[in-house]
């Protein structure tokens, strides 16, 4: 098969991008290897247990593997992005968590372009799926399929469609000519770095480019890390209870990328009122947000990003709320609580 071919299955399947690379090593290992050497992993141990080193070889997941399917789905509903709202008394939620759970829409389509492609192969065809769990360096494949270039902020952006795709990609015995990779079009534009309330957005530990220090970044202190947030890292948090994107939203290739109406995207949650967060009981958070990502960061985690973003207002009228929940059994809460009234009083 083709890879022009390969493209027409994948639309058929859902998915605006689609490319082919080769099922074999690529550069960017080392580029990992240094980037968990220098700690910008932080407390993700996943990206730095035994699974790392499966990393430097897609044939670790798929020992038949020839050929990787990259393919990318829009979730860019028409709504404004974060650095369009300034109402204090809102939240804010990262784009690809207001719908349902990207993993399940990405891997139905994974499974039909399977299935397209098996009925196509007959028997000695052999496959695995990915969708962001598996030990694979996506974007770097991505990449390397022709879906985009990786920029300054370190997200996968393509000319003519911008960043906002979920990555998914199917390894398998084929042997199908790949793509090439884009050229980068950053340009001298750092609007990204620049933009960044938490300057997350580093010199890339190998000296080549930027890269990300988990860290610093909003999205790892409201998401992936557990318990307390470093009190010198809240303030920069703003008004994000769950991810961020303002490195997406100041993006000047962002600026014309296309909406989709795709239903599993089509926001639920994208700015609700602190207040009514503050409020919610765990069986209420889990109702609330049920299908979502944003049950990645747990009740207790959710409560403290409230917490915070509440402290970070300025607002007097979170006084309550946040005198409740400093009265919280869960310490972490408490804690974030009390940090966010003497902040009010400051």
């Amino acid at each position: 098969m083709t890879s022009a071919e390969i493209r027409g299955l994948a639309g058929e399947c859902g998915f605006e991008l689609a490319g082919v690379a080769a099922a074999e090593p690529c550069g960017d290992r080392r580029k990992f290897r240094a980037w968990v050497d220098a700690g910008f992993a932080g407390a993700m141990r996943y990206l730095t247990d035994s699974r790392g080193p499966l990393r430097d070889d897609p044939r670790n997941l798929l020992a038949s593997a020839r050929s990787i399917i990259c393919v990318g789905k829009l979730y860019n509903a028409a709504w404004p992005y974060s650095t369009q709202s300034s109402d204090p008394e809102w939240a804010w939620i990262s784009r690809y968590a207001w719908g349902d759970d990207y993993h399940d829409a990405v891997r139905g389509g994974l499974q039909r372009l399977d299935a397209a492609l098996r009925e196509r192969c007959g028997p000695g065809y052999e496959s695995r799926a990915a969708v962001d769990t598996a030990p694979l360096l996506e974007r770097s494949y991505a990449r390397l399929a022709g879906l985009g270039w990786i920029g300054r902020n370190t997200c996968l952006i393509n000319q003519a469609a911008g960043s906002w795709f979920f990555l998914g990609e199917l390894l398998t015995s084929l042997e199908i000519a790949p793509d090439g990779a884009p050229p980068d079009r950053c340009g001298t534009c750092r609007r990204c770095i620049d933009a960044c309330p938490t300057a997350a957005l580093v010199a890339a530990p190998d000296g080549v480019g930027y890269g990300l220090d988990a860290r610093l970044c909003i999205s790892y202190l409201t998401i992936e890390l557990r318990g307390t947030i470093p009190e010198d890292r809240r303030a920069g948090t703003g008004a994000h209870v769950f991810g961020c994107d303002i490195c997406q939203d100041v993006c000047p290739w962002n600026g014309r990328a296309p909406a989709t109406t795709d239903p599993f995207c089509q926001p639920r949650n994208a700015a609700p009122p602190l207040a009514r967060l503050a409020a919610l009981s765990e069986p209420e958070f889990r109702s609330m947000f049920r299908g979502t990502a944003v049950t990645r960061a747990r009740y207790s985690g959710f409560l403290r990003n409230v917490a915070v973003a509440m402290g970070n207002s300025g607002r007097e009228e979170f006084r309550a709320p946040l005198e409740r929940l400093a009265q919280s059994e869960d310490e972490v809460v408490a804690e974030h609580a009390r940090w966010a009234l003497e902040r009010l009083a400051g």
